[in-house]
């Protein structure tokens, strides 16, 4: 498997929030059937939904799990150049109650307007269990990839207390952040979430994920680069080839 090509579909997987979700039509078989959907990643790394139980998708998928999520570079000017990841997957809706407040926990983070309609209406926590994956990178850059996801190293627990914390105590280093990656400031930036090889921040309705010089497996390693992130004068290029933060 070509390793560079599973970790440029992983971040575009990271970057992104929001794909066409593709399912098997109850309605008209034959027909696949496309809706779009926010999402988030679970702690295996894979595409958290929340979908509504009269939703066409949810019909569809409760008929046959047999999805695919098309994710593409959101402000992409060439498609044809830009990189588009296709995840093929088999849908599971959450049953345990451990599991449905798990995710409800990450998934409120990210999409912090979610929590009203999913306490009042009918919706549930779907998971997206990769199968295979088509990832182009742009032109000639073509590949089937068996593994793309990373599970999150972070407990529950662990990422949330990491979240908070930054939010509560850093808001300036987070600011800062967001000027280092020259992001938009048109509204209060929020840490959402963390994992081994970068970090999430909420901007108003959108989400940006930023990479980490080097990945994390531990919470001090992951404080330890937020520390020198907080005093860099540039977003430093990537080690992830040279080295890695794992104390």
């Amino acid at each position: 498997m070509n390793s560079k090509a599973a970790k440029h579909a992983r971040e575009l997987l990271l970057k992104e929030y929001r794909g066409v979700l593709s399912t098997h039509s109850k309605a008209m078989p034959g027909f696949p059937f496309g809706s779009l959907v926010p999402y988030c990643l679970d702690a295996h790394g894979w595409p958290l939904l929340l979908i509504s139980r009269i939703a066409q998708h949810t019909h569809n998928l409760q008929l046959d799990c047999r999805c695919s999520l098309l994710v593409g570079e959101r402000a992409a000017v060439d498609v044809q150049a830009a990189g588009r990841l296709t995840l093929l997957a088999e849908a599971r809706q959450l049953v345990d109650p451990p599991a449905i407040e798990a995710a409800a926990e990450r998934y409120y983070r990210y999409f912090p307007d979610s929590a009203d309609y999913h306490e009042v209406h009918d919706f549930d926590f779907w998971q997206l269990q990769p199968v295979r994956a088509r990832y182009i990178g742009g032109f000639g850059a073509i590949h089937w990839l068996d593994q793309v996801t990373l599970g999150n190293p972070f407990e529950r627990a662990a990422e949330a207390s990491m979240v908070e914390h930054m939010n509560s105590d850093h808001a300036a280093a987070i600011g800062h952040y967001v000027k280092l990656a020259g992001l938009p400031e048109n509204a209060p930036a929020e840490l959402v979430g963390i994992d081994s090889e970068g970090f999430h921040l909420r901007i108003g309705q959108a989400l940006h994920w930023l990479e980490f010089p080097q990945p994390c497996s531990t919470a001090g390693a992951v404080r330890q680069a937020l520390v020198a992130l907080a005093g860099a004068e540039r977003w430093p290029d990537s080690q992830a080839t040279s080295g890695q933060c794992l104390t």
